[in-house]
């Protein structure tokens, strides 16, 4: 036992596919992390879980290292940095644990009986966070012991590959307590973003309105799905990747989603395209965006020359990644 390691700083509750990508998004960065079941099991039970869990984040390493993202040498290695912790063991690696993150099933049975364990057995400084996609940080703290201490965090999958995590917050969560979150996240790599205790966060509140629209246009023959997703990754999702969405609107002009809005609102359904009080507000302003030297953001005293021309290298670097950028012509075409 005197030679036996300390029990990691982090811990993931939930041997799924979320807690699994948790675990290598630690372990890439170095840590060692506990990847905890809390459901007693036979075993032979725990043998078959421990064994999928590990063979699937083997497989995911892997598939890293096939792309050359990482040396296959280094799979092992940082596979070995999950600590795979039973029901019997969770205690000793819950009190243990500074940032605890919780991945048990959606449904708030799972969610109280997950976070009993936890008010009983993780150290009073701990962090607590759910990784929930579908219930509100405001109905989940009530069901921690010490809230202030409480946020939800939620990943976008792969959780060990995109970098973006989304932290909602409650009012009661300590402002000391987002702001050592967000370090410890950004240490090993990621982009925190901060939301409130709103359905569907930003990400997939946002992506789900595309995907929807998407769908629609299939449905009614406006374009096929491969000219949609062509569209999307060229075009779409190309500029979105140079500028983000609220950026792109000033960039463009608020005059210029106002109008474009209530065409479509006329033309295809008020109900989706009608632009919020917010947008006719800016425009009756005069806050148009970046040509008028505010909109969402105050352009005061910003080189807008300079900044257009980083607009401009951003979405060249996007073009040049996806193969798309030519060269131009060195002689005259007839």
């Amino acid at each position: 036992m005197a030679n036996e390691p300390a029990p990691p700083r982090f811990a993931a509750v939930g041997a799924g596919r979320m807690g699994r990508g948790i675990a290598i998004a630690f372990a890439y960065a170095g840590h060692r992390i506990a990847l905890i079941d809390l459901r007693p099991r036979t075993p032979e039970a725990w043998q078959r879980l421990r064994d999928e869990a590990q063979a699937e984040i083997v497989a995911s390493l892997s598939s890293l290292a096939q792309l050359g993202v990482i040396d296959a040498s280094q799979v092992e290695r940082i596979a070995a940095r999950v600590d795979f912790v039973n029901a019997a063991e969770a205690p000793r690696a819950l009190a243990a644990a500074e940032l605890v993150f919780e991945g048990v099933p959606e449904t708030m049975e799972a969610k109280r009986e997950a976070f009993e364990h936890l008010n009983r057995h993780c150290r009073d400084d701990a962090i607590l966070t759910s990784t929930t996609s579908s219930i509100l940080v405001t109905q989940l703290a009530a069901l921690v012991r010490r809230p202030e201490r409480f946020l939800n965090m939620h990943w976008l999958n792969p959780a060990y590959v995109i970098p973006v995590v989304e932290l909602s917050c409650h009012p009661g969560t300590d402002a000391a307590v987002l702001a050592r979150t967000k370090a410890l996240m950004e240490a090993i790599g990621k982009l925190p973003v901060v939301c409130g205790a709103s359905p569907g966060y930003i990400v997939p509140r946002l992506q789900a309105l595309v995907m929807n629209e998407a769908a629609r246009m299939i449905e009614e023959g406006a374009a096929t799905a491969e000219e949609i997703d062509k569209a999307t990754r060229y075009g779409l999702g190309l500029r979105f990747a140079a500028l983000g969405v609220v950026e792109f609107i000033d960039f463009g002009g608020c005059d210029i989603l106002h109008h474009a809005s209530r065409e479509m609102s006329v033309s295809l359904d008020p109900g989706r395209y009608t632009a919020p009080a917010i947008v006719g507000r800016m425009v009756e302003e005069g806050r148009l965006g970046l040509k008028s030297g505010s909109g969402f953001y105050d352009y005061a005293g910003r080189d807008t020359a300079a900044y257009r021309r980083d607009v401009l290298s951003r979405t060249l670097g996007e073009l040049k990644h996806a193969g798309l950028w030519r060269a131009p012509a060195d002689e005259t075409l007839s």
